[in-house]
């Protein structure tokens, strides 16, 4: 089962290369959610982060992540 990329369009200009980190800001934004409902899933453990010298980082695959993991569970349930 392959994961899906998530739109990082809007976040990554022209001749740029693929962000490998997003803020949470980014990643709330590639799944259409707001920053505190981003915090929560993270607060969770449900969305992968790090923090890198007191600055959260969520890796550019976890949202992608996340989601596969929703719809396999959707698909279970």
């Amino acid at each position: 089962m392959s994961i899906a990329t998530v739109d990082t369009g809007p976040l990554v200009e022209a001749g740029d290369l693929a962000p490998v980190l997003l803020t949470v800001e980014e990643a709330a934004r590639c799944l259409r959610i707001g920053r505190t409902t981003c915090y929560a899933l993270i607060r969770t453990g449900e969305l992968e982060s790090l923090t890198i010298g007191g600055l959260r980082r969520v890796p550019a695959d976890a949202p992608a992540a996340y989601l596969a993991r929703r719809r396999a569970e959707r698909r279970a349930a």
